[in-house]
């Protein structure tokens, strides 16, 4: 039974990962078209269709390990396309852009958050928590987490990350070419970070990252 558990619970984490990537490209080429870049748009990646914002690495492999192995599940989706050269004020507008995203995933956050409380101070309350109500209570309280996580681990300020592109434009001179040179080396940090470390030393940067951030944002959401 337990396995069985394990696997619904995989897929249910997997499938919301899924969707939550989903909704942070769109906020992505929304807050771009809104700024002045139609790229997104023209692009065809203002669709709530999964298929149109997936990679099948970020957003399938990378969260179905992690669920796997237990640990917090992020991901990451295909980058919406657009041209800073369209917004109306590149500087500000690409942080803009950038921030989209994370601040979908919190508004999702919050959007669960609410939902879970209703379940708990009217809804159990009311009718009891009955196999489909803890069920529910369970996959909004996981949507939240997950969502947070998604945020949080975005803003990382390495590349294919949120957090380069809101870093980047506040450089200016020489801090922005040495930037620049790190980023040819972001993604082998990045991973060595994620796998290398907790499997060789008991250092684990990105789930203590994760931890002290989502992880202490969920349980006050929650009210843990």
């Amino acid at each position: 039974m337990g396995g069985v558990t394990d696997i619904v619970s995989i897929v249910v984490s997997l499938a919301l990962v899924m969707f939550s990537a989903t909704l942070h490209e769109v906020a992505h080429g929304y807050a771009a078209y809104k700024l002045g870049d139609p790229t997104a748009r023209m692009a065809g990646r203002l669709t709530l269709n999964p298929k149109a914002h997936l990679d099948p690495v970020g957003s399938i492999v990378l969260p179905l390990m992690m669920a796997i192995a237990g640990g917090p599940i992020f991901a990451f989706a295909k980058p919406v396309p657009y041209n800073p050269n369209n917004l109306r004020h590149p500087v500000r507008d690409e942080v803009l852009v950038a921030l989209a995203g994370p601040a979908c995933n919190i508004l999702q956050a919050l959007a669960g958050t609410a939902i879970v409380r209703v379940l708990w101070f009217y809804v159990y309350p009311a009718v009891g928590a009955s196999l489909a109500l803890t069920y529910a209570g369970y996959i909004f309280s996981s949507y939240v987490y997950i969502n947070l996580v998604l945020a949080f681990f975005n803003l990382i300020p390495l590349p294919p990350l949120d957090g380069s592109a809101i870093i980047s434009p506040l450089l200016h001179g020489q801090a922005r070419i040495k930037y620049y040179e790190i980023q040819h080396y972001a993604m082998p940090v990045l991973l060595i970070a994620m796998y290398v470390l907790p499997m060789v030393l008991p250092v684990d940067p990105v789930g203590a990252y994760l931890d002290a951030t989502a992880g202490r944002l969920y349980d006050v959401m929650m009210g843990l």
